[in-house]
């Protein structure tokens, strides 16, 4: 039996969705004993967003096997005091508790970390929130396209400045999200080898919508003339754009970052027009950019986008073609590096799961099993916690599992 770096760690997945859950997995995905907290009826939504319409159609609960994979589930419905007794035997048992729900929830429920802390001294609680545990908007909820994408920003800024904003990918925020959650959960866990000590973690969509738009938002608040950058933007540096080729692909160059790449871009267009004078410095070809692109777009449309990706490898020019999600499937790089690996279990019945991006050498990680079906493991789960059959059937008779 392999032995995991987090074998023996023992998780509470008290939320819902994807951010918060993910976290989760990747705790389970290297060995903890992960068990999932649902409410009664439905559980977590989750299970359903592969139906969807802004989701690929597919025989398979596809995103419950990537995002619910290897965990257990014990349905509890927390409005009952017999309920919320199972879950704070659960939390005296763990070592970390992670909850999504929405604050006004937990102070209902006596669910935020000074609730919990007492039965439980090295609990390591990881909170995630739409907007952040303080300030005004602290008790608002928001899913990853409110607070992800539009609150921070990005919306705006990921934008032709003449078209409407673009809707983002469903769990576009919500997936960096968790890697950050999980982040805070091992720093936390290491505080604790050093110190005994438990504690809270916490982050937010908003601060990692933020974080994904720093390099233009820094400059913000560093007092940049952000209505001048608007102005200067209208108008996209040609070494930033995209080029439509002649069977209607893309290619976007990008770091052409000495003179002597310059050069072989040029080159390889192959164009005098785009060696007059006025376009012979980075400052004079930004002052003339719409020109130059004009021109590098003509001659980029003569071409397909096969043999314009031959003649930049050929020349070593830095440019790519925008990939369509028919090309990532089968793009062998991805499957070399474990970016997706097949499952363990014969229940999944997706040939490939999307793995997390943490890599460590000599860390195993456990193979993906099935996400597990609704309260699948609840009587399993209340017998470790020392319920006998008759107490069993008595919670089920309340409905409190």
């Amino acid at each position: 039996m392999t032995d995991y770096l987090f074998s023996g760690l023992k998780v509470i997945d008290a939320s819902a969705v994807i951010a918060a859950p993910v976290a989760a997995t990747i705790l389970a995905d290297f060995g903890a004993d992960v068990i999932k907290v649902e409410q009664p009826g439905t559980g977590d939504m989750l299970r359903g967003i592969s139906n969807i319409p802004t989701t690929p159609d597919a025989d398979s609960n596809y995103l419950w096997h990537m995002d619910g994979r290897n965990k257990r589930s014990i349905v509890l419905d927390l409005k009952t005091s017999a309920g919320m007794e199972v879950l704070r035997r659960l939390v005296a048992g763990c070592d970390v508790f992670v909850t999504n729900h929405p604050l006004p929830v937990r102070r209902a429920l006596k669910l935020n970390y000074d609730d919990l802390k007492p039965l439980n001294p090295r609990l390591i609680y990881a909170s995630l929130s739409a907007y952040g545990e303080d300030g005004p908007d602290r008790d608002g909820k928001g899913f990853d396209q409110l607070a992800y994408w539009s609150r921070s920003g990005l919306m705006d800024l990921m934008r032709d400045p003449a078209r409407a904003p673009t809707q983002g990918l469903p769990g576009m925020g919500d997936h960096p999200t968790g890697v950050a959650l999980y982040a805070g959960i091992v720093t936390a866990l290491l505080r604790r080898e050093r110190t005994g000590e438990g504690g809270r973690v916490h982050t937010s969509l908003l601060a990692n919508g933020l974080w994904s738009a720093a390099s233009v938002a820094q400059g913000g608040f560093a007092g940049g003339d952000l209505a001048g950058f608007r102005e200067r933007n209208r108008v996209v540096s040609p070494g930033l754009k995209p080029y439509r080729t002649k069977d209607d692909r893309w290619l976007i160059l990008n770091m052409l970052r000495t003179p002597e790449e310059f050069g072989r871009f040029l080159d390889t267009l192959g164009d005098e027009r785009l060696k007059d004078p006025k376009f012979e410095t980075p400052r004079s070809r930004f002052d003339h950019r719409a020109e130059f692109g004009e021109i590098v777009e003509r001659i980029i449309r003569e071409r397909t986008s096969d043999e314009w990706m031959d003649l930049f490898r050929e020349n070593n020019v830095p440019v790519n073609r925008v990939a369509v999600l028919e090309e990532v499937i089968e793009d062998p790089q991805i499957r070399i590096n474990e970016m997706v690996v097949p499952p363990v279990d014969p229940e999944v019945d997706v040939p490939l799961i999307i793995n997390h991006p943490i890599k460590v050498d000599g860390v195993p990680q456990v193979g993906p099993k099935r996400g597990p079906d609704l309260a699948e493991h609840t009587d399993e789960i209340l017998k470790e916690l020392g319920y006998s059959d008759a107490q069993i059937q008595a919670l089920r008779d309340e409905g409190a599992v």
